[in-house]
C-alpha cells in the first residue's frame, strides 16, 4: 500500500517528496543549535518556517536575523534552494550526475515536477534547469556583494554570504531577507534592488520559457528566424503587461501616501513601484512600509498575487498562462465565436477546462482560508485576505499580522503554502486512487446560463 502510494502516480511522489522535505526541515530547525540562543524552537514555529522555506512562500512568524542562528539561516537557505528548483528534479539530476542515465520512473517524475512536455526532453530540461540557477545565482550573488561591500562598508565574508543568501532567495521567489524590514534599507538604492527584482523575475517566468529563450537565441544566430511557442509568447507578454499595470497602479495609488512613496522624489518613486509590483507577482521582499499601503492597493496586489508568474518555475500563483487563457475564452464569447484563439492559434477544449479548474480550485481554497483564518484571528478583513491570498499564491508579503495570528491560523496557512506550491491540480491528482475512463456519452442537454 505504501509502495503504491509513491510510485503509482508521479505527481503522487512529488507531494510525498515535498512533505517529506517539510518536515525534514522542521527537525533541523527544532534543534536547539538552529536558533541563537539556543533554546528549542516550538514545533509549530518551525514546521511553518520549513514550510514556507521548501515552498518557496517567504511568510515568516520570527524574524530570521533574529532567532535564527547561522546554522538555522542555512537550514533555511537549503531548505530554499531544494524547493525552488523542485525535489523530484533534484533526485532525478543527482540520479543523472551519478549513473549517466535516468530510469523511466525517473523520468516520468521529473516531468511531473517540471512540466517537461515528452521523456526525451527531460535530460536536457533538468540540466538547463540546473544550469540556469547556478548562473543567475551566481551573477546576482556576485553583484549585491561588490555593492554591499564597497557601497556600505560590509567586511567581505558578510557581504559575500547576505548577497549569495539574497540571490538565491530572490531567484527562488521566497522572499527570505536577513534583515527584520527586509530590504526597506535599500529603497533608495537601484543597485539593490533592480538585480534582486531582475532575478525575481526571471525566476517567476518559469525554466521553459528561459530554456527556450537561450536555446532559440542560439537558433536565430545561424537561421536569423526567432519562431518562439505560444507558451512562451503568452509567458513574456502577460507577465509584461502584469508588471507595467502594477508599476503604474502603484504609483498612482501611493504617489502622496506619507507612508510609502511620498517621501521620495520621483524617479525613486517609480522605482519603488516597478519593484513592488515585480514583488507582488510572486515574491516577499519589500522597501516600503506594507501596514502603511492603502486598502486600494492592498485589493489590486491581491489580484497580482492571485495571477503569479510562469508555469514550471519558483513563481506561485494560479499562473499568467491559466490567466491569460481564460481571458482568451470571455473575448471570444464575448464576441459570439465557437473557438477561444490567442496569437494565431486555437485553444484545445481541454486546455480550456483545466484552466477553468484550477482558477476555481483556487478562488474556493482561498475563500475558505479566509473564512477559517477570520474565526481565529480578530485582524481586519482585508489584511487577513491579503496573508491568505499571499500564502497561496506562495507569495509571502504581509502587512504584519502573521506572527500574531494564533497557531491554528498558522497551521491554515502551511496548508495554503503546501498547496500553492504543488498546485490545485497537482495535489488532486497525487490523491486519485485511480483514473477513469468513461466509455460513453451522455445525452446533451443545455441548463439556463446568467
Amino acid at each position: 500500500m505504501w509502495h503504491s502510494l509513491f510510485t503509482t502516480h508521479p505527481a503522487r511522489s512529488v507531494v510525498w517528496a515535498f512533505a517529506l522535505v517539510i518536515a525534514a526541515g522542521t527537525g533541523l530547525l527544532m534543534l536547539p543549535v538552529s536558533s541563537q540562543d539556543g533554546s528549542t524552537t516550538d514545533v509549530v514555529t518551525a514546521l511553518f518556517t520549513s514550510t514556507s522555506a521548501v515552498c518557496v512562500t517567504g511568510l515568516v512568524v520570527v524574524d530570521t536575523a533574529t532567532h535564527w542562528s547561522g546554522f538555522g539561516e542555512v537550514v533555511i537557505l537549503a531548505l530554499i534552494q531544494v524547493g525552488g528548483f523542485g525535489i523530484m528534479a533534484l533526485a532525478s539530476l543527482l540520479a543523472l550526475l551519478v549513473s549517466g542515465r535516468l530510469r523511466l520512473r525517473m523520468q516520468l517524475t521529473a516531468a511531473a515536477e517540471t512540466k517537461s512536455l515528452g521523456l526525451g526532453d527531460v535530460r536536457r530540461v533538468l540540466l538547463g534547469v540546473a544550469g540556469c540557477t547556478l548562473i543567475v545565482e551566481l551573477a546576482v550573488g556576485a553583484f549585491l556583494a561588490l555593492r554591499l561591500r564597497f557601497g556600505y562598508g560590509r567586511s567581505v565574508a558578510e557581504a559575500a554570504y547576505s548577497g549569495f543568501f539574497h540571490a538565491v532567495s530572490a531567484f527562488n521567489n521566497a522572499g527570505f531577507g536577513l534583515h527584520g524590514d527586509s530590504l526597506t534599507p535599500y529603497a533608495q538604492d537601484p543597485w539593490i534592488t533592480l538585480p534582486i527584482a531582475v532575478a525575481v523575475i526571471l525566476g517567476g517566468l518559469g525554466f521553459p520559457v528561459l530554456l527556450e529563450l537561450l536555446r532559440h537565441r542560439t537558433r536565430r544566430r545561424t537561421t536569423g528566424r526567432r519562431n518562439w511557442s505560444l507558451h512562451t509568447r503568452l509567458t513574456l507578454v502577460t507577465s509584461a503587461a502584469l508588471l507595467f499595470i502594477g508599476t503604474v497602479l502603484t504609483c498612482l495609488l501611493e504617489w502622496t501616501n506619507p507612508g510609502t512613496l511620498a517621501p521620495f522624489d520621483w524617479d525613486e518613486k517609480i522605482l519603488n513601484g516597478f519593484f513592488y509590483s515585480a514583488m507582488s507577482r510572486t515574491a516577499g521582499f519589500n522597501a516600503i512600509d506594507m501596514g502603511a499601503l492603502n486598502a486600494t492597493t492592498l485589493l489590486f496586489t491581491c489580484t497580482l498575487m492571485f495571477i503569479g508568474g510562469g508555469s514550471a518555475g519558483t513563481a506561485g500563483g494560479i499562473k499568467v498562462t491559466t490567466f491569460a487563457v481564460l481571458a482568451a475564452a470571455m473575448l471570444a464569447e464575448v464576441r459570439g465565436e465557437p473557438n477561444s484563439t490567442v496569437m494565431g492559434r486555437r485553444l484545445a477544449p481541454h486546455v480550456l477546462r483545466q484552466a477553468l479548474t484550477v482558477a476555481l480550485l483556487a478562488v474556493g481554497l482561498v475563500i475558505a482560508a479566509t473564512l477559517a483564518l477570520l474565526t481565529v484571528t480578530r485582524a481586519a478583513f482585508e489584511d487577513v485576505l491579503f496573508e491568505a491570498v499571499s500564502a497561496f499564491a506562495t507569495v509571502g508579503l504581509s502587512t504584519g499580522i502573521t506572527a500574531d495570528i494564533p497557531d491554528s491560523g498558522q497551521l491554515i496557512l502551511v496548508l495554503l503554502m503546501f498547496v500553492g506550491r504543488l498546485g490545485p491540480i497537482t495535489l488532486v491528482s497525487s490523491l486519485a486512487l485511480r483514473e477513469r475512463t468513461r466509455r460513453y456519452q451522455l445525452p446533451e442537454e443545455r441548463p439556463v446560463i446568467g
